[in-house]
């Protein structure tokens, strides 16, 4: 009985502590778990602590994410780690501190946390890490560790990273007077624009903590045993295939709840708004569903033009607005008399269930920050896009959406967004003829991704195979001195299908 037990293999999973991290992790885990993992799941204590307070009464399990999951069968553990700073530290508003953190202290709990893990039963073998995490490498091999690197955003976005120091050396990066004409010498990407790379790619100080948590981080990707991505074969094949030649590299997304438009719970940092019966009220496809994510800021300005653009607009709208939107400090941004103008056909909501709303029959389309699990939870639900990117990957996402895709529009053509352009867009977007051609678009790419999680579809075979490739590695980890095979692996039963 003992021996097929520790046959299970046993995967820790820290995703990066934020939200659009949060999730596709907790979905990876589930699905590992479903083909016979043991998992480990690890939460930062003030990600636990925002989750937890975040749910609603009815929950029981606030201290245990997973503890329904383990009532279906499911072996998945639950621990929780020290960031390094109090709980009460406004990790939002002294943001670049808290990065430092990540950068020099937190490996140090994350390590103490793996120690005591390799002793469980079955024993740890393997760590499926956030690739802009810096130290999995060394943590994986202090404890002799399969080390999966986790990449949660488009595989464009991982190739112009690891490809740093090519547009460093063709100087259209980090250099005095970055080159502006069109960077074509990237492996597997045709072609892109230089505002089209993320943003910290385009900035000017590249010695911020961020551009030195990007450096590490994709120094370490290359030492990783595998990669995994949450984007579909199909839609950036040759980016991957580029990727592949490098690393063994697997698409296996869009990594989403089985049940698509319902969580299995809730891992929510806020409190979330239900908002079905006030779209119950409202016309098919009337609604535009206007969301900026769960982390980027904006500032007070655009917000401004934003609210003065869907107030000329006429159109029905649900707005999520965060209070941390624009700062910690300033929860006070929106137009005098706004929310009386706009009673009957706007909703303002701190948060919400997104893919619960953006599935109702009222919602016609999004505007979006261009975040990638938002970009891939609209592309599911036969959503197009009006596009307001704010930082990071989301000018890349953009380019996707917008240029290769052609599932949605720039919200703004110009350096800053005007009230005027937003009431034309949005009122053209959700009034005009060319919404039927991205509909249209939308409805091909989705396919793709449904294509992508069939049986025989792309993301299940390399799910298989990155599966398969997992115990390779456990196999060799474990050692075959002078021929004789551990009693674990005999068979070739290293891992549960």
């Amino acid at each position: 009985m003992m021996a097929s037990h520790y046959q299970k293999p046993h995967a820790i999973l820290i995703p990066y502590p934020y939200q659009g991290h949060i999730t596709p992790f907790v979905y990876l885990a589930i699905k590992l778990a479903s083909h016979g993992f043991t998992i480990t799941f690890v939460n930062t204590h003030y990600i636990h602590s925002k989750i937890s307070n975040s749910q609603t009464q009815q929950h029981s399990n606030k201290d245990d994410l997973f503890a329904k999951a383990r009532e279906n069968g499911l072996d998945i553990r639950y621990a929780t780690v020290h960031d390094g700073f109090p709980l009460g530290f406004d990790r939002s508003l002294n943001h670049d501190q808290f990065v430092e953190g990540l950068l020099h202290v937190f490996s140090a709990h994350f390590d103490e946390v793996v120690g005591n893990l390799v002793k469980s039963d079955p024993p740890v073998t393997c760590l499926i890490a956030d690739t802009f995490y810096v130290w999995p490498f060394m943590i994986a091999d202090k404890y002799n560790l399969v080390y999966v690197s986790f990449w949660t955003e488009p595989a464009l976005v991982l190739t112009l990273y690891y490809h740093m120091e090519l547009l460093k050396k063709n100087g259209h990066f980090a250099s005095q007077d970055n080159r502006k004409d069109t960077i074509d010498y990237i492996p597997g990407v045709e072609a892109i624009e230089p505002r089209d790379l993320m943003s910290y790619l385009q900035a000017t100080d590249i010695w911020t903590v961020v551009h030195r948590v990007i450096y590490k981080a994709f120094t370490d990707i290359k030492k990783a045993d595998i990669i995994i991505c949450n984007t579909v074969q199909e839609l950036e094949y040759d980016t991957l295939s580029a990727l592949n030649k490098k690393q063994p590299t697997y698409a296996i997304g869009p990594i989403l709840p089985s049940g698509l438009t319902k969580a299995p719970f809730s891992i929510s940092l806020w409190s979330e708004s239900d908002c079905s019966q006030w779209l119950n009220n409202k016309p098919n496809t009337s609604v535009l569903y206007v969301s900026f994510g769960s982390y980027a800021h904006t500032s007070k300005e655009d917000k401004l033009e934003i609210a003065h653009g869907l107030q000329l607009s006429g159109v029905n709208f649900i707005w999520v607005l965060r209070p941390d939107i624009v700062s910690s400090d300033e929860t006070d941004f929106l137009p005098v008399g706004f929310e009386e103008s706009i009673k009957d056909r706007g909703l303002i909501v701190p948060w919400c269930k997104q893919i619960e709303v953006i599935s109702h029959l009222a919602i016609g389309g999004f505007l979006t920050h261009c975040g990638w699990n938002s970009t891939l939870e609209s592309i599911w639900c036969g959503i197009p896009l009006i596009c307001f990117p704010l930082l990071t990957d989301q000018f890349t996402n953009r380019k996707l959406v917008v240029n290769d895709w052609k599932i949605g529009i720039n919200l703004c053509d110009k350096e800053r967004v005007t009230h005027k352009e937003v009431a034309e867009k949005v009122s053209n977007f959700m009034c005009g003829d060319s919404t039927q051609e991205l509909r249209k678009a939308i409805k091909e790419v989705r396919k793709t991704l449904e294509n992508a999680l069939e049986q025989d579809g792309s993301s299940e075979k390399n799910f298989h195979q990155f599966i398969e490739d997992i115990k390779i590695n456990i196999r060799k980890r474990a050692g075959f001195s002078n021929g004789h095979v551990s009693p674990l692996y005999q068979n070739g039963n290293g891992l549960a299908h």
